[in-house]
């Protein structure tokens, strides 16, 4: 077929492409499809009212050229590669028509012929406009701000990395780079496929062709343009769509032999029964000629591209990189799926889960019962103030945690002095709170050389806590005795974990539901922790304390069922440290990978944002394309076989056999194209 030169890149089809591309065949073709109709109509009203045979032949011929100019373009191209498409089928066929007769027949199976490749053409072409279309979504200029604190607008490929620009609200971001002043709310869904707006501030990085929502923000470029994250997105979905599934590279074969199967099979039904049986020529050969026509392998070899290129093109618009059709079909195939712990069922970075104060009674459930729940929260926040305050001047991560809540809930840190760290204990600081508090933070251990009050309850709430895969620590007032002993009154319970994502627990029904037999989680943390975020997430097993290698062979264990059969493991991480897991699994998934260089290049699908509802919408969309390419097979086959039985055994008519196989070639692709609607299940 005339349109599959871009997508079965032989050599001999990559060159009539690259000729099309240069004078932009596209056009000419419909334009010839159009000329080959009018030239066909007007030689049957010169042949069927005016009588004028010539004039007929002349406009036939001109029907024939226009039609038939790019399939023996493409017909040619392969016969010298030795191979036999159905390019060559349809040419041969018209010819056979003109031979016996029928001229208006071959004209127009002609122009059905290049009219449906025009139609394939444009639906297939849509699969890549979707994505080619976010190109469009960066802006051409970009508003540098110099060093003299010019502000100018120029061209992109005047902007230099680590260049200052400025983009203000409403403004579309012109390049990859790091926010260095200013805080605003970008709209990422053209990039990560997440509905909501993104909190960005210095640190943080911002993507070509997200919108920045409200404030102004100051940005130094990271990339330029081409090598910009929505670039490489771009990029590696066209890589993908040229890579061949297993099914679309067996019927690449397939079409091989049986388009020669099928010449051969003409052949013999043009001389069996005109040599051997001594029937006439001309019925025998236009019913031979019909039998070509409608055995052609059209519609059987487009169904699958057209499946796989759709469903590809639908996952890049959600922010679901399919790195090829291969990856693909094997995602439809998933018996286990295996999630890293750390940034992927959890957020990736230590929270303040509990603050509990401990009562100088030391019975907490009862000071809860006797204490209105706004004093309570009064109370927390000043132990968060506290606690904050003597740990803005450690680098520790729990520090950093308890410092950032406190800022969340809008808290003003006092002053501190004397600031005293403990390797692996705790930190001490005099607060300007109250006159001048000495407060410290740390675990028990750091209390050891303390007489203590309140201690039993906090190690009690201690416990509790760990059990739920928390790690906690203490706040203590500290002061000396008029003896100088010194004493420390235990004033709470601080708990920090990296907390489940919000919609962990729901993608694993998900994809339960979807028949994902075996849902497990792979982790190098302690098993506390990780069997702590096990119940809360659902999975069915929960692997932790593993080194990088321990992961590889369990995800090698995991592809052999307890049955002894071979399964297909997909490992969910995050594209970096799960490197080896990811390469190891059937189908390696990185999740969160927008900016991310290693989890672009190391996993077979990508999830560009951190929205877990993508792993299953990844799924049900791979399943849908395999229930398409399934649906458009056997429609094709049954069309053939429906056809060439009618034409074998019923005399069928040319015209109505061409109009069967080019109209069930359109339906094909019509019902892969249904993929780039395709959407979540409720």
């Amino acid at each position: 077929m005339t349109t599959l030169p871009h997508l079965l890149p032989s050599r001999a089809h990559l060159l009539v492409a690259q000729l099309r591309a240069r004078i932009n065949l596209e056009q000419l073709e419909a334009i010839c499809v159009g000329i080959t109709f009018v030239a066909m109509m007007s030689g049957l009203l010169a042949e069927r009212v005016f009588a004028h045979k010539a004039l007929a032949d002349g406009l036939y011929l001109l029907a024939y050229l226009t039609g038939g100019a790019f399939g023996i373009q493409a017909g040619l191209a392969s016969l010298r590669e030795r191979r036999i498409d159905v390019d060559l089928l349809m040419v041969l066929a018209a010819l056979g028509a003109a031979v016996v007769g029928a001229p208006f027949e071959g004209a127009m199976l002609l122009f059905l012929f290049s009219l449906s490749n025009v139609l394939q053409a444009y639906a297939l072409g849509r699969t890549r406009n979707a994505i080619r279309a976010l190109m469009q979504l960066r802006p051409d200029k970009a508003t540098l701000k110099h060093p003299d604190g010019r502000i100018v607008a120029v061209p992109l490929d005047e902007v230099r990395v680590d260049d200052h620009i400025l983009i203000r609200p409403g403004e579309r971001v012109p390049l990859d780079g790091l926010v260095l002043a200013g805080e605003s709310a970008l709209d990422q869904s053209t990039l990560t496929g997440e509905s909501i707006p993104v909190r960005k501030g210095p640190g943080d990085m911002v993507f070509a062709g997200t919108i920045n929502q409200s404030g102004t923000l100051e940005v130094k470029v990271a990339r330029l343009a081409h090598d910009s994250t929505l670039a490489r997105l771009i990029r590696l979905v066209e890589e993908a769509q040229s890579e061949k599934a297993p099914t679309e590279r067996f019927m690449d074969k397939f079409e091989q032999y049986y388009a020669a199967g099928v010449i051969a099979f003409t052949v013999g039904l043009i001389l069996v029964p005109w040599l051997v049986l001594a029937q006439p020529f001309e019925p025998t050969f236009y019913r031979a000629i019909t039998v070509m026509v409608v055995a052609s392998p059209c519609a059987l070899i487009i169904s699958t591209p057209a499946a796989i290129l759709s469903a590809i093109a639908n996952g890049a618009r959600r922010g679901v990189l399919f790195k090829g059709g291969a990856h693909l079909e094997q995602m439809a195939r998933l018996d286990v799926v295996a999630f890293d712990k750390t940034g992927t069922l959890t957020v990736g970075k230590p929270t303040v889960t509990d603050v509990t104060i401990i009562p100088l009674s030391g019975n907490l459930q009862a000071a809860r019962l006797a204490t209105p729940e706004h004093v309570r929260r009064e109370q927390e926040n000043i132990l968060l103030t506290l606690a904050a305050a003597v740990e803005f001047m450690s680098e520790h991560p729990l520090a950093l945690a308890i410092v950032e809540t406190a800022r969340h809930r809008g808290l003003r840190l006092p002053e501190v002095t004397n600031f005293q760290a403990t390797h692996g204990k705790g930190v001490r600081a005099r607060v300007d709170f109250m006159g001048g508090l000495e407060i410290a933070v740390g675990s028990p251990r750091y209390f050891d050389d303390y007489v203590t009050t309140g201690m039993e309850a906090a190690k009690a709430e201690m416990e509790r806590l760990q059990d739920e895969g928390k790690t906690a620590v203490l706040v203590a007032k500290l002061n000396e005795s008029r003896e100088g002993a010194r004493l420390a009154h235990i004033l709470g319970v601080i708990a920090i974990a990296d907390v489940v994502r919000q919609d962990a627990r729901q993608t694993v029904q998900m994809l339960r539901k979807l028949g994902v037999k075996r849902v497990v989680m792979l982790t190098g943390d302690n098993p506390r922790v990780a069997h702590a975020v096990a119940r809360q997430v659902g999975v069915d097993d929960c692997y932790a304390n593993l080194l990088p290698e321990d992961k590889v062979a369990q995800v090698k264990a995991l592809r052999r069922s307890p049955e002894g059969r071979l399964q297909a493991v997909a490992m969910v991480g995050d594209g970096v440290n799960d490197a080896p897991a990811l390469a190891s699994a059937t189908v390696g998934i990185a999740m969160g990978a927008a900016g991310t260089d290693v989890a672009l290049e190391t996993a077979d699908v990508v999830l560009m944002s951190d929205n877990l509802r993508n792993l299953p919408y990844a799924i049900g969309l791979s399943r849908a394309a395999r229930q398409v390419m399934t649906q458009n097979i056997v429609f094709a086959v049954a069309v053939i076989l429906v056809l060439v039985i009618s034409a074998l055994g019923f005399e069928l008519p040319l015209p109505l056999g061409v109009v069967g196989h080019e109209g069930s070639t359109v339906l094909v692709v019509l019902n892969g194209l249904r993929l780039l609607a395709h959407r979540m299940e409720a």
